[in-house]
């Protein structure tokens, strides 16, 4: 295994994706360091959630490598994949939660899974899970109770008592509220500085970026567009960059004064 001081934790290197007639990444390479955070920004459609589909093995690129967990997985079978997933989760846009099971037990399910913990164990695990991203008050509930912000924040909490090495936010702040995205966005913050997690958030949601970054790709018609630090991006000279945070900043300016947000807000995508 190689050293992880040294080397990328995940990495794509010129990776190809298509979809019939549509190219969705066309010579996509970065790199995300063991304990960083990077954002991948862009409209819908470019290809954002698709390349967390490519870190999890869930799609393989048509051409290129994807190294995770300094592993190259791209010809991995399930088999490989799944040791894989047990060292890099993934909190899905919906929560994806159990809908049959209260909060505690959908956190307590990776930990059962295990085998190795008592029930006075792992419910000690999972108070102080739920108490760490601010629903421990939830622990009874269905998640048909909670709002969507509350669903990302239990996600997180079953996400992590999977002990994970890194984990792949998608879209974590589309369709919450304003307070609930600072939220959101203060507990990913906090994940990064107190368990040193690797992590990579797709989002459209620049405030978000900003605040949890160390490095932002933007994607723009399946290419990397730009590659570098949020500062960088902010004095980047590349039009679309320009565009889109000029739009993201008329948005935010819009939705304080209570407009209605125009129809081009970037959404969720791709």
């Amino acid at each position: 295994m190689s050293d992880p001081q040294q080397n990328p934790y995940i990495e794509f290197k010129h990776v190809h994706k298509a979809f019939g007639d549509r190219v969705v990444l066309e010579d996509v390479s970065f790199v995300v360091m063991p304990g960083e955070t990077v954002a991948i920004l862009g409209r819908s459609g470019v290809g954002k959630s698709v390349s967390l589909h490519h870190i999890m093995g869930f799609l393989k690129p048509d051409s290129g490598r994807v190294i995770v967990a300094y592993e190259d997985i791209t010809d991995y079978k399930e088999g490989d994949l799944e040791r894989i997933r047990k060292k890099v989760t993934m909190v899905f846009q919906n929560g994806a939660l159990f809908d049959s099971l209260t909060v505690g037990e959908n956190v307590a399910f990776p930990l059962r899974e295990r085998g190795d913990l008592d029930e006075a164990q792992i419910y000690q695990i999972v108070d102080g899970l739920l108490d760490m991203v601010g629903v421990k008050s939830m622990r009874e509930s269905l998640p048909a109770d909670l709002s969507t912000g509350m669903k990302r924040s239990v996600a997180i909490a079953r996400a992590l008592a999977a002990q994970p090495e890194a984990v792949l936010y998608d879209e974590p702040t589309t369709n919450v509220d304003p307070l609930m995205a600072q939220l959101l966005g203060d507990l990913i913050k906090k994940l990064k500085y107190q368990l040193k997690l690797t992590s990579v958030v797709v989002t459209h949601d620049m405030k978000l970026a900003q605040k949890v970054a160390d490095r932002v790709i933007f994607l723009h018609e399946a290419k990397v567009v730009f590659y570098g630090t949020p500062d960088e991006m902010n004095r980047s000279d590349e039009q679309i960059v320009r565009e889109f945070l000029e739009l993201d900043s008329a948005n935010i300016e819009q939705f304080r004064k209570g407009a209605e947000p125009p129809a081009e807000w970037p959404v969720a995508g791709m």
